[in-house]
Parts: structure tokens; sequence; C-alpha cells
């Protein structure tokens, strides 16, 4: 089968990923440390003086960074390249209900073929967004719970809510939701670049896929 090498991801939306994706780790290992502080006074002869403090530092700086991130991607789902956009991927025409349609097979082994996309999949690109949202969300109780005299962000988290405890709950629930998400788009990445053809790993440096020429050809059904 014949390739072509064709430019998806700009450099902008690389940059996010990696911003995003390094924030999202530095965040949950300080956040699990600030819900449960495992080391405090001396631990194994090390001394941890102000190690909360600088954990909570640590956490806050990431926590911008991850916001900055979310906000330019939200900017790129209207205004990046055409692999970037909403309407590229979202299940919202019968061009993207017949691909999600066509993934989800593909990741059930029901169907033997490449499913040809550009950028994100249909179903990729449906979670992604969804993550994004919680992005929000993740970032409005944060921001409640880091400034509670604030009455700008007091009286959104009060409407949002309710109250800290609530904004708390929904913090550390959000923390397990998003660990979960890493641990499974990082077995699909894998997965992908085994079965796959696209070397969707090297295209989130590079910023290109490989793509078959024929990309109208359908793939193959398998029967159960």
């Amino acid at each position: 089968m014949n390739y072509r090498r064709l430019k998806i991801w700009s450099l902008g939306l690389r940059i996010f990923h990696w911003a995003f994706a390094l924030s999202i780790m530095v965040l949950c290992l300080t956040g699990y440390y600030i819900h449960h502080p495992f080391a405090l006074g001396i631990w194994t002869g090390v001394k941890t003086n102000f190690l909360m403090a600088k954990v909570r530092y640590t956490h806050f700086v990431a926590a911008y960074i991850f916001m900055a991130a979310v906000f330019f991607r939200l900017y790129l789902f209207f205004f990046g390249n055409r692999f970037e956009r909403l309407i590229d991927f979202l299940p919202l025409s019968s061009r993207n209900i017949r691909r999600l349609r066509l993934t989800i097979r593909h990741y059930l082994y029901l169907t033997d073929g490449d499913t040809r996309h550009g950028g994100h999949n249909p179903l990729a690109g449906t979670i992604y967004t969804g993550i994004i949202l919680l992005s929000l969300v993740m970032i409005m109780s944060g921001l409640f719970l880091l400034f509670p005299e604030n009455h700008l962000w007091a009286s959104w988290g009060v409407a949002l809510f309710g109250s800290q405890q609530m904004a708390r709950l929904v913090h550390y629930f959000l923390f397990w939701v998003f660990l979960v998400f890493v641990l499974i788009h990082i077995y699909l990445v894998i997965w992908h670049e085994i079965f796959g053809s696209e070397a969707l790993i090297s295209s989130i440096f590079s910023g290109y896929k490989f793509l078959p020429k024929d990309k109208e050809s359908k793939p193959r059904e398998v029967g159960i």
C-alpha cells in the first residue's frame, strides 16, 4: 500500500499536548500528596521541612500551566487547522457518525482494516472534548478551593458546587477520572502504534502522519 506523509498537528497543538500531559502528571502526583501527605517530619532520614508548602507551590504552578493549555485548546477547537477543529471529529455529521461506528467496530476487532482518519477519530475526539470540558470543572473547583475569600470565586464556587466540601469532593473525583483517562490513552496510543500505520506516536513530535493514498477504500467487515 502506498502512503503519503501529511502534516496533521500544528506546532501549537503539539505544545498544548505536552503542556497538558506534563501538567496533569505533576498535578496528579502533588494532588495525591496534598490529599494524603504520607511524609511528615523526618522521613527515612530526609528532612521534610516545609514539604507540604513546596508540594502545594508546585501544584499551583502546574495548575496555571494546565489552565493555559486548556484555554489554548479551546481556541484551537475553533481556530486551529482543519484537523484540530471540533467540526472535523465530533459526530455531528453523517460522515463522522459513520466513522464513529467504524472506529468502535475497529476497536472491538469487528472490522479488519484501517479506519483512515487524518486527525482525531470521532470516538477519540469526542472523549478529548469531554476531558477539556471536565478540565474547566477541575479549574473552577480548584480556584474556589484556592481563593475562598475572593468574592468572584466564592460566588461562582457557591453557585456551582454549593460548598467548599462539595468542590473538594468534585476535585478529588476528577483526579481519578484524569488518572484513568491517562492510562487508557497511553494504552490506546501504543495499541495504534502496533496495529496502525499512521505513526501516531511520532506525529505528536513531528506533526506528520502517514496516511494511505487510497483514502476512500473501505475496511473489510469481519464476522463475529
